[in-house]
């Protein structure tokens, strides 16, 4: 009675549709308990938007639900299965160390996925433990939160509890439980999954289930099949979700076709980090030696995912393969312009050159941000991924150009923007270049062509350029502080990255690049 008593203060409102799917796509599991499960964190501000009350989450029988250790009345908890392009080879894989507990409706009508994170050995843990380290887990929370502050579609945090448990991965670590929240967790590796393992009628039940999920309120084109339509869909949002992580430096780090949702959301925390000084070549993971997840190759790897996704559903655009395949080929071709106008529109916008009014007028019907190119709604684009007008190469060289004198001159790619917007000198080594000054010349004629003002390029600027980004040293020392107990340092930069465009005097200090000693700085998965 207890139990049910503290779910209802806490606010859950349980659905299980994805249980529905064909049985191949989950297996059903409880969590394994923990010995000593305890609260570290919780995203108290979150926790409100979901409609739940934080205070009731913070009991004990609320902890023993995030931790695993009570399975919530109304839940079925399971393990999805999945595939995956890993570094560019096929495998079977599934949720190896975490279970959707269910979906939770919020009071505004969203269901979202609540999965724990670190629940315990599944059927696909491939000879993993299915346990989780304390410092990952603090290390998807803080970025997972920072990327919601600046505006990019992801995976949200609900809270971190620790287990009591020592794991071992090099060397012996803090166990912890990392909670969830997505809009869902389909993936492109889950249409690989049911193309490969199941039969058309399964890949069909997969498809229909993700267009309602996802898709519902968006209309097909007269004569296009609602398959057709989903391959579309998931191209438009991540043309757009790639030129957000472009526009500010992010570096997801493993892409593999198993970390690319339907959804359109950031997923996936491992090895990712942002860039100090510009050079598309950048790469932080560990694992990723050939660099093949470098900053630079992201758009292509995400058409090249975006093409494993087609393959699947190819049975489903055509009875016949060839002209299915053909179809295909005509949706995958319209990436590169949809990436290249989100891209141009938030460069631009970077820089205080304002779209033309038509596109500003797309982008307003879109329910876009257009001030920093973030996507805020999840509607169906309408235009057609081109943005027309008489400056669009002059703009385009401009961009590369500065991008170009960055890159030669080690320029903080995050504190260059921060400086122009500010009206501050750039770092020194880029501002004394002769190449520099004349780039800065030209920049400022572009400026004087437009009809608004200069307070308004500046204000569009501040709108669009993070003053803070989570520097990885910083994170770093967030971590540190969190692992021995000081939870102070982290609660003071998550609060300076939920408002990166504030500009306030107190982030100052968080706008350093690293030291020198952080210049080979490499990110690991934590598995």
């Amino acid at each position: 009675m207890t139990e049910k008593k503290t779910e209802a203060s806490v606010g859950w409102n349980w659905h299980d549709s994805y249980g529905k799917l064909p049985e191949l796509m989950y297996t059903r599991q409880a969590p394994t308990p923990v010995r000593a499960p305890e609260l570290f964190v919780l995203n108290e501000s979150y926790a409100a938007t979901l409609g739940l009350e934080p205070a009731a989450l913070r009991s004990e029988e609320a902890v023993r639900t995030l931790a695993g250790n009570e399975v919530p009345a109304g839940t079925a908890p399971l393990a999805q299965a999945y595939a995956g392009h890993q570094f560019g080879h096929f495998n079977r894989l599934g949720d190896g160390r975490a279970l959707l507990l269910g979906e939770h409706k919020t009071p505004a009508g969203q269901q979202l996925d609540i999965q724990l994170k670190g629940s315990g050995r599944t059927p696909y843990s491939r000879g993993g433990d299915g346990r989780a380290a304390l410092g990952p887990m603090l290390r998807e929370y803080i970025i997972s939160e920072a990327m919601h502050g600046l505006g990019i579609p992801t995976t949200r945090s609900l809270a971190v509890v620790t287990t009591g448990e020592t794991i071992l991965r090099e060397q012996g670590l803090p166990g912890a439980v990392l909670t969830r929240v997505a809009a869902s967790h389909i993936r492109v590796g889950t249409f690989q999954y049911a193309a490969a393992w199941g039969g058309v009628e399964d890949l069909r039940a997969l498809a229909d289930y993700t267009w309602l999920r996802h898709y519902s309120n968006v209309l097909p084109v007269e004569g296009q099949s609602r398959y057709l339509a989903l391959l579309r869909q998931v191209i438009q949002r991540q043309a757009a979700l790639i030129a957000q992580w472009q526009l500010v430096g992010f570096i997801h780090g493993v892409m593999n076709t198993d970390n690319m949702t339907l959804s359109g959301e950031t997923i996936d925390y491992g090895p990712c980090a942002f860039m100090d000084q510009f050079d598309p070549a950048t790469v932080f993971s560990s694992i990723d030696q050939q660099g093949r997840y470098a900053y630079g190759n992201q758009p292509d790897i995400a058409l090249w995912n975006l093409a494993r996704l087609a393959e699947a559903l190819l049975p489903l655009l055509h009875e016949d393969e060839e002209e299915g395949i053909r179809i295909a080929q005509e949706a995958l071709a319209e990436f590169p312009d949809l990436y290249q106008a989100h891209w141009l529109r938030g460069m631009r916008a970077k820089l205080g050159i304002f779209a033309s009014q038509e596109a500003v007028e797309t982008a307003a019907e879109n329910g876009q941000q257009t001030a920093t190119g973030n996507v805020t709604g999840q509607d169906e684009p309408k235009h057609d991924g081109h943005v027309d007008d008489e400056h669009k190469e002059a703009d385009e060289q401009l961009i590369f150009d500065l991008l170009q004198l960055m890159q030669e001159h080690h320029a903080d790619y995050t504190n260059t923007f921060r400086a122009l917007t500010l009206e501050q000198p750039v770092e020194a080594a880029l501002a004394e270049a002769a190449e520099y000054v004349s780039w800065y010349a030209r920049w400022q004629s572009r400026l004087a062509m437009q009809q608004q003002t200069r307070e308004q390029s500046l204000e569009l600027m501040r709108f669009s350029n993070p003053a803070v980004i989570p520097r990885n040293h910083r994170v770093e020392e967030a971590l540190a502080a969190a692992l021995k107990g000081d939870h102070g340092v982290m609660e003071r930069l998550l609060d300076v990255l939920s408002k990166p465009y504030a500009y306030s005097t107190a982030q100052e200090e968080y706008t350093a690049g690293p030291p020198d000693s952080m210049c080979n700085y490499r990110t690991f998965c934590g598995t």
